[in-house]
């Protein structure tokens, strides 16, 4: 191999893309092209990194398939990074197959683990349950082992799993050293750090309190009945009833559980659910009619009983009823009810990437013009920012501090 090409390469696996730039920065052979562009991209250049590795796969051409399919998994690791997930599937897929039939598993073990981390991305965790399994991390070297470590950790914390996690990122940091890179490094102790911060607000008997993951994953074992705002999903001792499809009985259910053991009067169900102050005996009737559908599905853990005033829950065997709560933050309480309404939306955006519009519909399962109405509010209300325009918009939120929002992010709907 070409010393100069080979050093850069070097510097590049050690995480110096300025050391590898000042070996190739003025060639234009197709090897020193896709370097540039594995550098640029190191270096946050996304838009010029992905110009400069569609240049070298042009260069391989047919005459050098396992390079080309390279640099192709390469410009789909930047597609993941900017958050371009409306991109072809296939072209990955097809260049992992080139590199395992050329003998290059490790850049092929790097492909699969790419799709991996997109399944885990959007919610599909079942998915990426099963290619995972597939996957050997021995043959890898210890920074590929940490980032194969970082996606068991993911979805142990999207499954509520927080023992499971903590011994993935252990594992992730011991590789992490072992390579010496210190930006992974950084980013494994700062997904550590998550594990031990509030990852929901609990509201029972009118009290609120918040939770770490590791207290979420304890409360969801007991008996008690939870009515998950974060995931809009009624959970119980045997029992698991999904209402993200079903928003007004998800909204009824929701004040019930704030204000257990204590009763919702009519007008405030009339008002939360319907979004209206209107309160004659047309919305009454509606509501009795909303009522007795949230009996029909929540049949079986817990009663609906009608009082004077209103409507109060009685769940079965005396059990507890708590609501989880997303862990917005306290510091802007002029727009919670904002940021609970498009708290999965504010979760996605909090990790420090631009997205576009179309990839955080695809992620969250929401049609592309209602996830432009939810920007629109978020950005009036401050919450959010946009880069560029038209097409090439994308959107960023600052992190919510010393807030893990796990338990926000999107996650298979239960049948």
């Amino acid at each position: 191999m070409d010393p100069l090409i080979a050093a850069a390469a070097r510097a590049l696996a050690i995480g110096d893309p300025l050391g590898a730039l000042k070996r190739v920065a003025l060639r234009r052979d197709a090897a020193a092209l896709a370097l540039r562009g594995i550098a640029m991209a190191q270096l946050g250049e996304l838009s010029r990194a992905k110009q400069l590795l569609r240049r070298a796969a042009r260069a391989f051409g047919t005459r050098a398939p396992a390079a080309r399919a390279r640099c192709v998994v390469a410009e789909a690791e930047i597609a993941f990074v900017s958050r371009d997930l409306r991109g072809s599937e296939n072209a990955p897929v097809a260049a992992r197959q080139t590199l395992e039939a050329h003998g290059d598993r490790l850049n092929a073990a790097h492909a699969r683990h790419l799709e991996i981390r997109r399944l885990v991305l959007i919610g599909r965790l079942d998915e990426a349950e099963r290619e995972l399994a597939s996957a050997d991390p021995a043959p890898l070297p210890p920074a590929w082992r940490a980032a194969h470590e970082l996606v068991l950790a993911g979805m142990a914390v999207r499954r509520l799993r927080a023992r499971e996690a903590r011994a993935a990122l252990g594992r992730a940091l011991r590789s992490a050293h072992r390579a010496g890179i210190p930006g992974l490094i950084a980013e494994i102790e700062s997904a550590r750090r998550s594990l031990n911060a509030p990852a929901a607000r609990l509201i029972a008997r009118a009290a609120e309190r918040m939770l770490r993951l590791d207290e979420v994953e304890a409360l969801l074992a007991t008996n008690a009945l939870v009515i998950d705002a974060c995931r809009r999903i009624v959970r119980g001792e045997g029992t698991r009833v999904s209402l993200v499809k079903r928003p007004v009985l998800f909204t009824l259910a929701l004040a019930l559980g704030e204000a257990w053991p204590g009763e919702v009067a009519r007008e405030v169900l009339i008002a939360r659910a319907f979004r209206i102050r209107l309160d004659d005996e047309s919305q009454r009737a509606r509501l009795r009619v909303e009522i007795a559908r949230l009996r029909r599905a929540l049949r079986g853990a817990v009663d609906i009983a009608a009082t004077s005033r209103g409507f109060t829950l009685v769940p079965r065997r005396g059990r507890e009823v708590i609501v989880l709560a997303p862990p917005l933050d306290a510091r802007i309480p002029a727009s919670r009810s904002l940021g609970d309404k498009h708290a999965s939306l504010l979760a996605l955006l909090a990790d420090g990437e631009c997205w576009s519009s179309s990839a955080l519909a695809l992620a969250l399962g929401a049609s592309p013009r209602t996830v432009q109405r939810a920007l629109e509010a978020l950005f009036a209300a401050g919450r959010v920012h946009s880069l560029g325009r038209g097409r090439t918009r994308r959107w960023i939120a600052p992190p919510l501090p010393e807030l893990t929002t796990a338990l926000l992010l999107p996650f298979p709907v239960p049948d």
